[in-house]
């Protein structure tokens, strides 16, 4: 894909900010004249008062920009300008983790594969962005929001749309569980930064073209649209359309699982996100998400599942997980299905579960259906990642890189299949 203008700014933004090199201990502590002294505005920016969340950012060769961006902003004049430093230095976040993830660019001490520098790096550079003072008036909460999307890859990272390579659409997410063990890792969130902007040979011979976002666990981005914005342009018909769509998430221990059926309703709760927010749906009483498009209580799977669980079995199995929960047609008390929805019941839980992995299979199958409805889509669970060492003060090791660096193979291996 040809170079963008904004992204050309993003690179010689990025390029400015790492002419020299900063010692870890002031990753953090850069010229921030502009930015004011205050709490910490959410529970993930809390997590950042922890040292090793800066270790992470550094180890991933990330410290620059958090370091620089404060002066960044503080030299920023006009709203306009703003807009585009924002938008920029989001997306030059995003290109340097992908490229990281890929071996295109040196970084640091922690595998190229792992994800946790950038979603680190993104929440010190959030909150700077939150504390940012300006000396004119700006729509804060909507510039946040477009840093956030282009450091996810929501935007500036369309397909090329070259004649002949078919397109693959993936999702994947941040680390969560962070309040367990704050070095926590999402496979699917390292899978798909290391297959951004690549070319796949596909099982039928033909090329693929893949791109991909990495989404926030949290419910209020849902709730405001973030799957939506996220598939929508690329199911708009035209020659830079995805092909297929797969969502991906973490699952279940030692094994992948494809999904047969997403689920209407949030019922995780206790289980919060990473704000620490609760869905407001149970078990035993599910709800349906804010802004939630209109749909079936349940979505099938229309990714070709059979070629996908023969294409491979290592180094982790691959079923098809056709359990769903529901409170049937007339009834008032959740019964869980081993295989599938029964007709009229009301979702409780999809393969995914009640979580945010089943709700991303569901909001984005709910659009395709409506935009796009011969187009294949479903959902990938990833085996748990694990392997941390005991040592809390050891951020990586081999067991861990191992596993994270198997699962993205066998993702690649899952994707590139049923394609005839």
């Amino acid at each position: 894909m040809k170079p963008s203008r904004s992204w050309a700014l993003a690179a010689a933004l990025f390029t400015a900010t790492t002419t020299v090199a900063l010692p870890l201990s002031t990753a953090h502590a850069a010229d921030a004249s502009c930015l004011v002294q205050r709490a910490p505005a959410d529970p993930e920016q809390q997590r950042l008062a922890d040292p090793r969340t800066t270790e992470l950012i550094g180890q991933g060769g990330l410290a620059a920009f958090p370091a620089r961006f404060p002066a960044a902003l503080c030299g920023v004049r006009t709203a306009a300008e703003a807009d585009g430093l924002v938008r920029a230095w989001g997306s030059a976040l995003w290109w340097a983790a992908v490229d990281r993830a890929q071996g295109h660019r040196p970084g640091g001490e922690l595998a190229a594969g792992d994800d946790r520098p950038l979603y680190w790096a993104r929440l010190v550079m959030d909150g700077q962005l939150d504390r940012w003072q300006p000396g004119f008036a700006v729509d804060a909460a909507a510039l946040r929001g477009r840093f956030e999307d282009a450091s996810r890859g929501l935007t500036g990272n369309g397909f090329a749309g070259t004649p002949g390579v078919k397109r693959l659409f993936v999702s994947g997410f941040d680390p969560f569980g962070l309040d367990n063990d704050i070095r926590t890792a999402n496979p699917s969130g390292s899978a798909v930064l290391g297959l951004n902007g690549r070319r796949v040979t596909l099982d039928d011979g033909e090329t693929a073209e893949i791109r991909a976002v990495v989404l926030p666990v949290r419910y209020a981005d849902f709730d405001h649209g973030i799957v939506e914005r996220a598939f929508g342009p690329r199911m708009a018909a035209g020659p830079r359309a995805a092909d297929r769509i797969t969502t991906i998430s973490q699952g279940y221990p030692g094994l992948f699982t494809l999904e047969a059926w997403a689920g209407r309703a949030r019922s995780a709760d206790p289980y919060p996100d990473n704000e620490r927010a609760l869905s407001g749906g149970t078990y035993e009483n599910p709800v349906v998400a804010p802004g939630m498009g209109p749909g079936a209580e349940f979505i099938a799977t229309s990714l070709p599942t059979g070629a996908m669980t023969a294409a491979t079995q290592t180094p982790y199995p691959v079923l098809l997980h056709t359990e769903v929960s529901e409170i049937p047609a007339g009834g008032t008390e959740t019964v869980d299905r081993p295989d599938g929805p029964t007709p009229g019941s009301r979702a409780v839980a999809g393969g995914g579960g009640g979580y945010l992995s089943n709700e991303v299979a569901y909001r984005s199958n709910r659009l395709r259906l409506e935009l796009r409805p011969g187009l294949p889509g479903g959902h990938l669970h990833t085996p748990v990642l694990t392997g941390l060492p005991a040592d809390q003060a050891q951020l990586t090791g081999p067991d861990f890189e191992r596993n994270e660096s198997a699962i993205t193979s066998e993702v690649l291996a899952l994707l590139t299949a049923g394609w005839h």
